[in-house]
């Protein structure tokens, strides 16, 4: 009787104690932000969103996501007006295939939320970190935004970066050519934040999934490629 009560003890702790060892520790905590501003047409959000989604689809992407030392924990909005950032995604950790295909899954059968208010990336930017900072634990913590052109409406991202819970917080763009002339001058200057932090370009949207490939790559890979940090100034 004592080794079945040794052992129905045993089982017990085990399945209590295994899914807490199971989640491990959390070595990258990424937002994606999507563009669903005006600027952005229904051909050219399918491209985005399609391709988004064939990106963390892609092989060596899941590679990047699963055979790293620790898991890689995700959450996906959709971004535009000043109030119009919505969730397609909540926090979710991505441990096997079936947690990446889930958040696919999601990521194309979500109708898109809005489509005819400006470009207010501040907001955007603000939401973003207050994800963050309800969100897991993790070694780095990296906001991936895209777009295809400059604020327009409400506080501009520096203002964020002031306002916000930023704090060893990474920012990188995916600045999408072929909108506004500068959106690269714009996303180096303005979008890009934190240690390492860069700016990735796509050739219109038909070269989304092929640049966020690219970048996911990067920011799962931890690759700075001598990149330094973004120094801002404060105001006193």
């Amino acid at each position: 009787m004592r080794h079945v009560a040794t052992a129905l003890a045993l089982a017990v702790w085990w399945a209590f104690a295994a899914p807490v060892q199971a989640q491990g520790h959390c070595r990258l905590a990424l937002v994606l932000a999507l563009d669903v501003s005006s600027s952005v047409d229904a051909r050219e959000y399918e491209l985005q969103r399609d391709g988004l989604a064939a990106a963390l689809g892609d092989p060596t992407i899941r590679s990047a996501i699963l055979d790293g030392d620790g898991h890689v924990a995700i959450t996906i909005y959709e971004w535009s007006g000043r109030r119009q950032s919505v969730m397609i995604r909540e926090w979710s950790r991505l441990t096997d295939n079936r947690s990446i295909d889930e958040v696919i899954q999601s990521l194309r059968s979500a109708p898109r939320s809005h489509s005819r208010f400006p470009t207010a990336m501040g907001y955007a930017l603000g939401y973003g970190a207050t994800l963050l900072s309800r969100g897991p634990e993790c070694d780095r913590r990296v906001i991936d935004l895209s777009g295809d052109g400059e604020n327009n409406d409400g506080f501009p991202p520096r203002l964020a970066y002031t306002h916000y819970p930023f704090a060893n917080v990474t920012v990188n763009g995916l600045a999408v050519l072929g909108g506004s002339q500068d959106v690269v001058d714009y996303f180096q200057r303005e979008v890009r934040h934190g240690f390492g932090a860069f700016v990735e370009t796509s050739e219109g949207y038909e070269g989304y999934r092929d640049a966020m490939t690219r970048k996911l790559l990067r920011e799962l890979n931890d690759m700075i490629l001598g990149a330094n940090p973004v120094e801002r100034s404060r105001p006193g």
